[in-house]
């Protein structure tokens, strides 16, 4: 027993100043460790703070960005709406009639070929002509006219709208020709109380036409074969590829005379007395202005100017033709397009007061 108490108690002896430094020395390694440690932490820390910082900087712009996304396309929406209600309400505008002040020449135009798919078709004309005639502000009508004619018809009808409103005694008409006033577009000058041309205008070409093709040797030498089928003998006889007999020849004739005809006689209605008695006054020929003054088929060498100053000291005048509807024109176009690609007839005569 005693010689184990001496085995734990007997050994090398320990300096209490190694071991103290021993101590110190392990602390110290412990110390730097913890430092180094802390450092670690801490740019840890720093470095999710700058990802957090960076984070929200892009949270910031992106909600920025969607704002003015949000921004940019209100306002775009805007100025769609905003276009879409100024075409809507200028197209709803066109068709309205205008509202003059003061008193002024009722003007009506009728330009380029009349027909019923045109801007001088006898509806509009006659539709432009009922509002100036109504409107307490116009001393006088004028139908202003520059037209190689076109439609006997539509003619005919703006023919008899005028002398109508002509008989009624209320207030004069005057056909003001510009550079032209030919064919139909006489027969409806024809109906005014008065006519007035520039001298260099063409007036006149009292006739009736109808022009169209012999193609029947072309097909047959094409080597086509034309296939029409009809029921009644003539149904197709002013089909270019086919033959005209003398008997079909001479029936057209006298649809075309009945039609001159018809011509004349609305002209010696409307001109009376003032017409002259020239052999060739309905021959179709074309005249100036002056000759057309020494033939009695205008009244007087003036311009539209002129007959404002002569019925008002301030000379101001109002179109009354109404406005054309775009897409209608538009509609109108591609129809008579399709009907020229298709090979479908227009809904119109073959006939024309026209000059060729």
């Amino acid at each position: 027993m005693q010689d184990d108490d001496k085995r734990w108690t007997q050994g090398p002896m320990v300096d209490s100043e190694d071991d103290k430094a021993s101590r110190q020395k392990q602390r110290g390694q412990d110390g730097d460790e913890g430092d180094a440690e802390t450092l670690r932490e801490r740019q840890r820390l720093a470095q999710f703070d700058m990802m957090d910082r960076w984070i929200d900087g892009v949270l910031v712009e992106q909600r920025r960005s969607r704002r003015w996304k949000l921004f940019f396309r209100f306002v775009t929406i805007l100025l769609i709406l905003l276009g879409l209600s100024l075409s809507f309400y200028g197209i709803y505008s066109l068709g309205q009639p205008v509202v003059p002040s003061g008193r002024h020449l009722g003007v009506v135009e009728v330009k380029g070929v009349i027909d019923n798919e045109a801007p001088a078709s006898a509806q509009r004309v006659i539709e432009g002509l009922d509002r100036a005639w109504k409107s307490d502000a116009t001393p006088a009508v004028v139908v202003h006219i520059n037209s190689p004619g076109g439609s006997p018809v539509q003619s005919q009808r703006i023919y008899a709208e005028i002398m109508r409103l002509r008989e009624s005694g209320d207030k004069p008409i005057i056909a003001v020709i510009e550079d032209i006033g030919a064919s139909g577009a006489y027969y409806i000058a024809a109906a005014a109380d008065e006519i007035v041309a520039a001298p260099a205008s063409l007036v006149g070409s009292i006739g009736v036409i109808f022009a169209s093709f012999g193609l029947e040797d072309a097909i047959d030498r094409l080597g086509v074969e034309r296939r029409v089928f009809t029921a009644g003998d003539n149904k197709a006889f002013l089909d270019p590829f086919s033959g005209i007999s003398d008997e079909q020849r001479a029936f057209w004739q006298k649809v075309l005379e009945t039609t001159h005809g018809q011509f004349i006689q609305d002209v010696k209605a409307g001109r009376g007395e003032r017409l002259g008695d020239d052999d060739q006054l309905f021959s179709g020929l074309v005249w100036t202005g002056e000759q057309a003054l020494e033939l009695g088929l205008i009244d007087s060498l003036d311009s539209l100017d002129g007959v404002a100053r002569r019925y008002l000291d301030e000379p101001r005048i109002k179109d009354y033709t109404p406005r054309l509807d775009p897409f209608e024109r538009i509609s109108r176009g591609l129809g008579r397009v399709a009907f020229q690609w298709f090979g479908i007839p227009e809904a119109s005569s073959p006939l024309r007061y026209q000059m060729p």
